[in-house]
């Protein structure tokens, strides 16, 4: 295959897609390129397909190479393992825009691949590996309906910038992903300061016109080579007989049932009692016939019928399955504080959607170090999201966190972090779970409300609430019908799931997945004018709740002290291989974080146990002060000198033997043992060594005369000298004038004592 390369300018910035050089024997291969961001995309697809499956077998990665960016993986084993939640959330960037454009029946295995392979630490690959996918499924020949383009959106002083850059969107008041055919916006994801509706639907137009521009950029890429239909599948030809049958008999059975309100388990009891009655009543007339699956071909026709009655109810008849309007939100109840040992925890239950969500609150030490390609950096705020199978009322094999999981927390997490408060007012590390027991419809959006009251019900100063809301769509023709809270079975039999979060005054997060095209732009504002007024209905039902955050902390959680000590105390605070920070947590109960200017951050669920680490880390840092009376520890004796005491930590002087007691010392053993801890005072520091006094701090005996001091030529050298009422040690003590060490105690050739 020849080498060929297809470039334009858009949006600012050259794109550029290069197809024939790489992976020649895959499907299909191309090389999306903007900037030095590099990434290869391959379409793959098996030789035969699948048998017996009616869904399309469809497999999304999107990988980064370390050595894109000049780097090598941490841990053991230097290469790169399972993907990253950063990895996992662009894979579904990619696969959710494409996935509705393959033609119904495909059932080939199909790969799509994406590895960055070159990271120029500006431009961001995920909007490229859609760009490339979508491109390389073109030169495959699948039955792919594209070409569909990703573009991501930012707003810096009321201007649109089209794939901004990583320092661009920190100063952008939003970041939304958007992906489009040239006729119809398929997907819609990102976050906002708080913007209006009006604000978010120009940024989907502005996206949609570059869109068109790239998906032409694809065009002319596929134009240059020679493309082979794949062919389709063979689909089994249901006989007209049996439709008539299964027509005729459930029709008006099934437009009964999807009628009656009900619960989740009371229509789909419904449901499959009809079922098994229409596939009595096909196995009994046309069991025979050989090479028809009964039972499939049953199944197929019902899901067709339900679904055209249900979509048929909505748009005629203006009502939902449960018998709710068009713009109606299900009974909504909300309970704070209901679980006694953590931080903070919310109950919230929409109808038969419910959400237990918890606050655990942590310090800096705590916060989720991330690395890939950029540079490591911490997070600070975390949300996880828990789907069990019971939540539904099934069983399901208990695994890791799959990828809808990542997402739906991730949706959550971009919904309530713009309202968290900033680190200087509030230094925790913040952690949301959330574990849905019930589902049916929208338990991303429960868990937003849920983490918004958990928080607001264990003292994190929110700025403001947030609450979170799915809409739905139903369009056959011009008939339209766009319904508000949406069910389970409203997401999977209808047009549109558009979930929208905010506060009173703007949107903060938004995920859009659509499954027709041709939809205008007047739909996308009737439904975000009805998510904005069943989004104020919910706020108004959390309020009843909880309307300002708790004035106090919960009495588990951790307070925060913070210390400030001189920088270049910092390593007597660590100590050696971090000896000293370890017992001061290990003997106090309490984290300490020590920061790069000298903050010391200390929490502790006791103030006993911050006050036990505040003191220590003081008296580490503590300079000592001549006459100052400490309590130290014997650390060695020293027999005929004296003993050494550690007064404060990694501090430590000479007691010498003459100043022990008033009375004379004749073996310090006698007196001191190591490890005694006692009280001392600080005669003398100087040039980083300490002289110590216990006598100083003992009651003198009676009759005791302080010699008189006459200065270093005539005095009595032991720092003023004593008498000891007569008692001079033959004729005094005279240790060459006093304690002579280096100009005292002259021990050069041992303690010169003349007794």
């Amino acid at each position: 295959m020849e080498r060929k390369t297809v470039s334009r300018e858009i949006g600012g910035k050259t794109i550029s897609l290069e197809a024939g050089l790489y992976a020649q024997l895959a499907d299909g291969a191309v090389m999306a390129r903007c900037g030095d961001t590099m990434v290869l995309c391959v379409a793959a697809s098996s030789a035969e397909p699948r048998e017996g499956i009616d869904f399309l077998p469809l497999q999304v990665e999107y990988r980064e190479k370390y050595a894109a960016a000049g780097k090598i993986p941490g841990g053991f084993f230097k290469r790169e393992a399972r993907p990253s939640e950063y990895e996992i959330l662009s894979a579904r960037l990619i696969d959710r825009p494409i996935r509705p454009m393959f033609t119904k029946g495909w059932t080939y295995e199909t790969q799509l691949i994406c590895n960055v392979m070159s990271f120029d630490q500006e431009n961001q690959g995920d909007v490229l590996g859609a760009i490339g996918s979508s491109a390389a499924l073109l030169l495959s020949g699948m039955p792919f309906a594209g070409p569909i383009s990703n573009v991501r959106v930012g707003c810096i002083d009321g201007e649109f910038i089209l794939n901004p850059t990583y320092a661009e969107l920190e100063e952008s008041i939003l970041e939304i992903v958007v992906s489009g055919t040239d006729d119809s916006i398929v997907m819609v994801e990102g976050e906002a300061e708080e913007i209006s509706e009006d604000l978010f639907v120009d940024a989907i137009e502005f996206a949609h016109g570059h869109i068109r521009e790239i998906n032409a950029l694809q065009r002319e890429l596929a134009a240059l080579f020679e493309v082979p239909e794949r062919p389709m599948p063979v689909k089994e030809e249901i006989p007209e007989e049996i439709v008539k049958l299964v027509h005729d008999y459930a029709a008006a059975k099934a437009g009964e049932n999807v009628r009656q309100p009900g619960s989740k388990e009371e229509r789909r009891d419904r449901y499959k009692a009809l079922r098994e009655e229409v596939l009595e009543a096909v196995t009994e007339k046309f069991g025979e016939e050989e090479g028809l699956d009964i039972g499939k071909i049953v199944g197929s026709l019902m899901y067709d019928l339900e679904k055209s009655s249900m979509r048929e109810m909505i748009l005629e008849e203006k009502v939902r399955l449960d018998g709710r309007g068009l713009s109606e939100i299900r009974p909504i109840s909300c309970e704070v504080n209901v679980l006694p040992r953590t931080h903070g925890s919310a109950l919230f239950t929409r109808g038969e959607t419910q959400s237990l969500t918890t606050l655990t609150l942590g310090t800096r030490l705590d916060r989720q170090l991330i690395d890939g390609l950029l540079p490591k950096h911490e997070k600070r705020f975390i949300l996880h999201y828990n789907f069990p199978q019971f939540s539904t009322g099934e069983t399901g094999r208990y695994g890791s966190t799959s990828r809808r999981e990542i997402g739906h927390g991730n949706l959550a997490e971009r919904a309530l972090k713009g309202m968290v408060p900033d680190e200087n007012t509030f230094p925790y590390t913040i952690r949301i779970v959330s574990e849905i027991l019930m589902s049916n419809g929208s338990s991303s959006m429960a868990t937003v409300c849920a983490g918004s009251l958990a928080m607001m019900s264990g003292g994190v100063p929110m700025k403001k609430p947030v609450a979170g809301i799915a809409m739905g769509l139903v369009k056959e023709g011009d008939r339209v019908a766009v319904l508000s809270d949406i069910l389970g079975d409203e997401d999977f039999l209808g047009d549109m799931d558009f979930k929208v979060t905010g506060t009173r005054e703007g949107i903060t997060a938004c995920q859009m997945d659509m499954k027709i095209q041709g939809l205008s732009f007047e739909v996308i504002r009737t439904a975000l004018a009805q998510a904005k007024e069943g989004r104020f209905h919910i706020l108004d039902k959390m309020d009843e709740a909880v309307t300002t955050p708790a004035a106090e902390l919960s009495h588990y959680a951790p307070r925060l002290t913070t210390v400030q000590i001189p920088v270049d105390m910092i390593g007597a605070v660590i100590g050696s291989g971090g000896e000293t920070i370890r017992s001061i947590v290990a003997e106090s109960g309490a984290t300490v974080d020590i920061q790069d200017d000298g903050t010391i951050v200390i929490a502790a669920t006791s103030g006993e146990s911050a006050d036990k680490a505040i003191k220590m880390i003081e008296d580490i840092t503590r300079m000592p002060e001549e006459g100052a009376i400490y309590e130290g520890r014997v650390t060695q004796i020293r027999e005929g000198l004296g003993a050494i005491i550690e007064f404060l930590p990694k501090k430590t002087g000479l007691l010498h033997i003459s100043e022990i007691a008033y009375e004379r010392t004749e073996n310090v053993e006698d007196v001191l043992s190591v490890g005694d801890r006692i009280e001392i005072k600080l005669l003398e520091a100087k040039d980083g060594k300490y002289r110590l006094s216990r006598r100083a701090l003992l009651p003198k005996p009676e009759g005791w005369e302080e010699r008189p001091s006459r200065g270093r030529d005539g005095d009595d050298r032991r720092g003023g000298g004593d008498r000891r009422g007569g008692d001079r040690r033959d004729g005094g003590d005279r240790r060459g004038g006093g304690d002579r060490r280096g100009g005292g105690d002259r021990r050069g050739g041992g303690d010169r004592r003349r007794d």
